[in-house]
């Protein structure tokens, strides 16, 4: 269960970036995007609350609700939009999982002390490589695709801690997931206030699109199913279910989005990619 529950996730992950990266070129904010996604994952979590009631959330504290919120809710949320209207979908593919995988690895080594095999430094070479690599190109640059791929990486870290303390904490999914989006709600409105909307100048279909992909899937089902992989096989094993999303989403992206990559960075995937692969198939 726990691999298809990944597979699940990778396959969320690459339309949620596609189709954000969709309306953002087009008429929707990064704002937008992030209140469809906690308004549609709290049309899903609502009923779910009501009917377990609060006893887990109360046992987990504000205090830990709270921070879970901060490293996978609406910052985090705001930061991989906010990234997409200055940078394509594949790179924020490519550069938050790599990110995720090296800091999990990162953050598992120091705070579980797990072991590290001749594998998993050889994949980290390579990740470290080939986001390096893939950067490059727009670092030589005085554009904005440097800032979002930077935005992308930061994300990257944000998510490797919220595993990390999921397992530290013993968090289940559920709970976990309804904290982030009902933490999320609340500075929904001063956010509506202070940014740009485009709400406005979007169809209804695209409206309903977004709070169907940004909030059932994204906002909801994907970190249930995310948090459930990483209860099962912990936060390095359940991150290496990230290497097919920088080819997924590189594949949809040319084919929907029509935005090509450099030949640099098609190696930047293929070493990231081999980076997360690798001890995988050397484990199994």
């Amino acid at each position: 269960m726990a691999v298809i529950a990944g597979a699940a996730f990778v396959a969320i992950t690459t339309v949620q970036f596609v189709a954000a990266r969709f309306s953002l070129r087009e008429h929707l904010t990064a704002a937008d995007i992030v209140g469809l996604r906690f308004a549609g994952a709290l049309f899903v979590f609502l009923p779910v609350l009501w009917k377990t009631g609060t006893a887990k959330l109360r046992l987990l504290g504000w205090r830990k609700a709270g921070l879970l919120a901060l490293l996978v809710g609406l910052p985090y949320t705001l930061i991989i939009n906010q990234g997409l209207t200055h940078a394509p979908a594949a790179h924020a593919a490519a550069l938050s999982p790599a990110s995720i995988v090296f800091f999990s690895f990162l953050l598992s080594r120091l705070v579980f002390k797990d072991k590290v095999s001749r594998a998993r430094i050889i994949g980290m070479v390579a990740i470290i490589g080939g986001l390096l690599l893939f950067v490059s190109p727009a670092a030589l640059k005085t554009g904005d695709t440097l800032r979002g791929d930077l935005l992308f990486a930061g994300s990257g870290i944000m998510f490797a801690l919220y595993a990390v303390l999921v397992r530290f904490w013993s968090v289940d999914a559920r709970t976990a997931a309804i904290a982030a989006v009902l933490f999320s709600c609340l500075p929904l409105p001063l956010l509506y206030i202070v940014a740009p909307s485009g709400f406005a100048a979007a169809s209804i279909a695209e409206i309903a699109t977004q709070f169907v992909i940004q909030g059932f899937l994204a906002g909801a089902v994907a970190i249930v199913l995310y948090t459930y992989t990483v209860h099962q096989l912990g936060p390095r094993e359940a991150s290496l279910f990230m290497p097919c999303i920088p080819v997924t989403t590189c594949v949809v992206g040319m084919a929907v989005l029509e935005e090509m990559l450099t030949l640099p960075q098609f190696v930047a995937i293929a070493a990231i990619t081999f980076g997360m692969v690798f001890p995988m198939l050397q484990k199994s």
